[in-house]
């Protein structure tokens, strides 16, 4: 395939007036569309009563629907999990290895003798489909035992540890406190895999933020000297970027490895595994397990819907790849999900995200106290909801490339979008909104057949949605790692019981980070990255 001798992608700040007022208007575009679609529902509420009483079956209904197919989506993913938990991941890649390397030495042998070359051997050789994983852990001020947790869960791993490239990456600003973090986990760690590196993100550096894509990016160009030092083929080489809570499952670079070999066009692919948040669920508050639970959901509800899979949190990818797109952008925070996007570009709209489908776990919000742990879940999910940067950058893009299909443009711009506006809209229009047309459509509304059904209406969907919450209860209950030996049995009454606070955090947890987001975006107060507090009693 032709490689572009440079890589242009939009940046989050144009340098150039025509660049810069589009950058503004799709900044702007997001928060218009849902404050208009909230504020017209409370407008035709009182001018229109009628009209917004049906638009709201139709959307509830609309919505009982996608929960069905969510649901079995859900289940679906679910059983995908515990197969593959199941496969002897490391047999197959062995096998696979084993395959191309023979079918490449014939072809090598072929050439040679139409070449009239000769060869001795080819003993001594590289082989080249032999899997490096190089394994990224950025961290800031986290305490040492997460940090000694994601590497152990690593060092447990099925995969050879002579294959796996640990790089700690540290940032300047946190101190002498990351140093002395630094020289513990390299004195106790070192000798355990091929290579470990540690590495200081300097702080301040130009055209960067304080955001976790610097520090990747640091970190992934220091490993790449590393990789030329030792003579290994970017190509043969599987990056993946964790969070540094992250603890993988056992047969994740195994099954990685074996999905990118056998994989067709493999270098356009980026591997996601499930991401679950069961380090510290038993000790974590009722709302922050209910919030953390429907995210696991949607994360499994997308490695369904393949064709519309973006990288998040923790993810895979090939090392050639990564240097080819120019690293994860170091001056925004949603580092994740724009990295997809760049290389979406780069391959003109032929790449996209496979799922894993094993469980890496991460830890939820936990402070001890619930006041807190509120605030601290807040500022999260804003921060996830803050995606909603790469709106203008993809749309920017969408622009300037024009070797991406349209139809690709269309689908992917609207996923984009759409998907933003939901989350910030959906929860108010299902939770409150139904009843609007009642409180505000006046004395001549009431009279009206609608308006006399309307409660039992919305009343009788609920309930059938309640299927919906039921399997994702079930689901929830079958996720849970086992209950720690000195918490009390009652706590799994309680893991049930728990979900009756869904409706009641819908809007406050549920739609207003993402309209924090849209709204600070619009007016152009960008959002500094919050580094989550991670605690583990």
């Amino acid at each position: 395939m032709f490689q572009y001798p440079t890589f242009h992608f939009p940046s989050s700040k144009p340098k150039n007036k025509k660049d810069y007022y589009l950058q503004r208007f799709f900044e702007i575009a997001p928060g218009v569309i849902s404050l208009s679609i909230i504020f017209s529902c409370f407008y035709f509420s009182y001018s229109w009563p009628v009209a917004i009483a049906i638009f709201i079956i139709i959307f509830d209904l609309y919505w009982l629907v996608r929960t069905g197919y969510i649901s079995v989506f859900v289940i679906f993913a679910y059983r995908r999990i515990k197969i593959w938990e199941k496969e002897d991941w490391l047999r197959k890649y062995h096998t696979a290895r084993s395959v191309f390397s023979s079918k490449e030495e014939l072809k090598e042998r072929k050439e040679d003798y139409n070449s009239s070359l000769t060869i001795s051997s080819s003993n001594g050789k590289t082989d080249s489909q032999e899997i490096y994983h190089l394994v990224i852990l950025p961290t800031y001020k986290e305490d040492i035992e997460i940090l000694k947790a994601s590497i152990n869960s690593i060092l447990n791993s099925d995969y050879p540890k002579n294959k796996i490239i640990l790089v700690m990456a540290f940032e300047e600003r946190a101190g002498d406190e990351a140093i002395e973090k630094a020289e513990i986990l390299e004195n106790q760690f070192s000798d355990k895999f091929f290579a470990y590196l540690t590495t200081i993100h300097p702080d301040g550096l130009a055209g960067e933020a304080r955001v976790k894509g610097a520090n990747l990016n640091w970190a992934a160009k220091e490993a790449r000297l590393f990789l030329d030092e030792k003579n290994i083929k970017y190509e043969n080489v599987l990056i993946s970027a964790f969070d540094c809570d992250s603890c993988v499952h056992p047969k994740y670079f195994s099954c990685l490895a074996y999905k990118f070999l056998t994989a067709k066009n493999r270098r356009q692919l980026s591997f996601q595994p499930i991401p679950f948040y069961n380090n510290n669920i038993w000790q974590a508050s009722a709302f922050v397990r209910v919030l953390m639970a429907n995210s696991s959901f949607w994360q499994m509800i997308q490695s369904v819907r393949t064709g519309k899979m973006v990288t998040f949190s923790s993810h895979s990818m090939n090392f050639k790849t990564l240097v080819n797109v120019g690293y994860w952008p170091a001056d925004i925070i949603s580092d994740d999900s724009i990295i997809f996007w760049k290389c979406f570009s780069y391959y003109n709209g032929n790449y996209k995200t496979v799922p894993i489908y094993l469980p890496i776990s991460m830890d939820a919000i936990s402070s001890g106290n619930i006041f807190k742990d509120f605030v601290n879940q807040y500022k999260q999910l804003r921060r996830w909801a803050w995606g909603v940067e790469n709106v203008p950058i993809v749309f920017r893009m969408f622009l300037e490339n024009k070797k991406i299909p349209l139809a690709k443009k269309i689908t992917r711009g609207w996923e984009e979008i759409s998907g933003r506006i939901s989350w910030g809209v959906a929860p108010i229009i299902i939770t409150t909104l139904g009843w609007l047309p009642i409180i505000l459509g006046g004395e001549k509304f009431h009279q009206t057949t609608i308006a006399l059904n309307l409660p039992s209406i919305l009343g009788h969907l609920m309930t059938l949605a309640m299927v919906g919450v039921l399997i994702s209860i079930l689901v929830f209950l079958l996720l849970l790692p086992p209950m720690p030996k000195e918490t009390n049995k009652s706590r799994y009454f309680i893991m049930v019981g728990q979900w009756v606070l869904v409706p009641i955090i819908a809007i406050p947890l549920g739609a207003m980070p993402m309209l924090d987001a849209q709204i600070r975006l619009m007016l152009g107060k960008y959002l500094e990255f919050w580094v989550t507090e991670k605690k583990r009693n």
